[in-house]
């Protein structure tokens, strides 16, 4: 057993291994670190399985538009607008000050602005909404925190103003109830 250099003229002979390893380097070319920094990035196609496509670590902060194509999970701080094709996941750890506009909108943290999803947002406990939400579906778990508006009606509704009616109005249709004076009950 050679420990510390004692044994020196094992270290002296080509191994097996040594011969492989020199072979290898003459029938194929390995390229440097450089070469493989440089190299061309493989596009990536955003994935239809849900895996996540993109991450923002808990501890980071961004600041400014962002848009994302596929799923995006955010653990981390962001302000400013937030675009996202696919699912936009916001973490327990995360703090999102923006505009949100997505397909599917998934909180477990803490978002303050509006909400537009094209299919649906989901608040899971322990998330906190502060802001309006535009969504065809609204899924809201016990135990979270939502202060704002919502409309279901989908993208379609932000566009246009709900007007509603006057007490008046609302009475004489029947709708509501009706006013009757003390002098009638006479």
């Amino acid at each position: 057993m050679a420990l510390f250099g004692k044994d020196k003229d094992r270290h002296d002979r080509p191994t097996d291994r040594d011969d492989s390893r020199a072979a290898m380097s003459t029938t194929t070319e390995i390229p440097t670190r450089k070469e493989r920094d440089m190299a061309e990035p493989v596009p990536t196609i955003p994935s239809q399985s849900g895996e996540v496509n993109a991450y923002l670590g808990k501890g980071s902060k961004v600041a400014g538009k962002l848009t994302f194509e596929g799923t995006v999970r955010v653990d981390g701080q962001i302000e400013g607008e937030v675009a996202a094709q696919d699912t936009l996941i916001v973490g327990e750890s995360a703090v999102v000050n923006a505009q949100i506009l997505g397909s599917t909108i998934i909180i477990t943290g803490k978002v303050t602005g509006d909400i537009t999803a094209r299919k649906r947002v989901e608040i899971k406990a322990p998330g906190k909404l502060f802001g309006n939400v535009t969504t065809p579906c609204l899924i809201i778990q016990e135990g979270v925190i939502f202060e704002g508006h919502c409309s279901m009606g989908g993208a379609d509704a932000a566009k246009g103003k709900v007007t509603p009616f006057s007490k008046d109005d609302r009475a004489a249709d029947g709708i509501g109830p009706k006013v009757v004076h003390s002098e009638a009950l006479k």
